[in-house]
């Protein structure tokens, strides 16, 4: 039985993307595998993006307003 393809998990794309734009800054890396790893970081940012913003919509709090159940963006209370 094949297996499933897991979702990708935040912390370990964005540590290769860390490890991509790492290895470019250096500089050793020819134009072809800096185009490559261009690529692969572009595909890691948009799955990070993707990442959190499930994550956004998971963090909506329910509300009760007049006996129906609304959304509202999580908000942080400041201290001041």
């Amino acid at each position: 039985m094949p297996r499933k393809k897991k979702a990708p998990d935040f912390e370990h794309s964005l540590q290769a993307l860390e490890s991509i734009v790492s290895q470019m800054e250096q500089g050793d890396l020819s134009l072809e595998e800096s185009l490559k790893a261009f690529e692969e970081g572009i595909s890691l940012t948009r799955e990070c993006q993707a990442i959190l913003s499930q994550a956004e919509q998971k963090v909506q709090l329910l509300v009760e307003s007049d006996g129906e159940l609304k959304t509202e963006p999580f908000q942080i209370e400041e201290d001041d």
